[in-house]
């Protein structure tokens, strides 16, 4: 997920132009990881579940943002676009 959408060729945002995002509004892309990351869910082994679900709403948001008219269904929740604080620069162990 990450490289496709840092390469610009994810295959669900063709003919959408968010590259530009990357240098120009960075917030943006901030909140299509952070929805990924908060819709992503993991069994108890660490095997992932729903990955192209998590995917999908991520790159909903990128969409709807270069698109006024693309509307995302269904509408996100505040769990799934809620930013949470970076971790701490140093270790806590």
């Amino acid at each position: 997920f990450a490289y496709l959408m840092a390469s610009g060729t994810h295959y669900q945002l063709e003919g959408i132009e968010y590259i530009k995002l990357f240098g120009e509004e960075p917030s943006a892309i901030e909140r299509v990881f952070a929805i990924y990351a908060n819709v992503i869910e993991l069994d108890e082994e660490g095997n992932v579940l729903n990955a192209k679900y998590a995917e999908k709403r991520a790159v909903d948001y990128i969409r709807s943002y270069c698109d006024p008219e693309f509307q995302v269904e269904p509408p996100y929740e505040d769990w799934e676009i809620t930013l949470h604080a970076p971790p701490p620069l140093k270790p806590l162990i």
